[in-house]
């Protein structure tokens, strides 16, 4: 206590940081490996897409148009998942509200897109 008899201000910085409790470290690892499976099957399905789909009477780029976005917004969701557990971890630690994640959001606007995408080129097809 100072002379006063106040309480001395915290030096100015980053917060304090505690370690967590190990089960809110498990969950959001668990988190992490969720989304990395859905990188995954977002891969796996575009290189299928792109390998072993026949392609599109009358659109020779159909398999790629669809296949090529999957393949890489997979691996957005990989270091965006690493990314969100680094955050999720750090915000844990100092206490703070767990920041919003940006990644459902993210998935269900390029799965829409994909399959926007998807039945532009069987319509085009279908009409050639």
């Amino acid at each position: 206590m100072t002379s006063a008899g106040q309480e001395p201000e915290p030096a100015p910085g980053p917060p304090a940081e505690t370690e967590p409790d190990p089960r809110f470290t498990l969950a959001n690892e668990r988190t992490f490996l969720a989304w990395n499976r859905t990188a995954l099957a977002l891969i796996a399905a575009g290189l299928g897409i792109v390998q072993l789909l026949p392609p599109f009477p009358g659109v020779r780029f159909g398999r790629h148009v669809v296949g090529i976005p999957l393949i890489v917004f997979g691996a957005v969701i990989a270091v965006a998942a690493y990314w969100e557990l680094k955050r999720n971890q750090t915000a844990m630690r100092r206490g703070e509200p767990l920041p919003r994640s940006v990644l459902p959001r993210l998935l269900s606007i390029t799965i829409a897109g994909v399959a926007a995408l998807a039945a532009a080129v069987v319509l085009l097809s279908a009409t050639r």
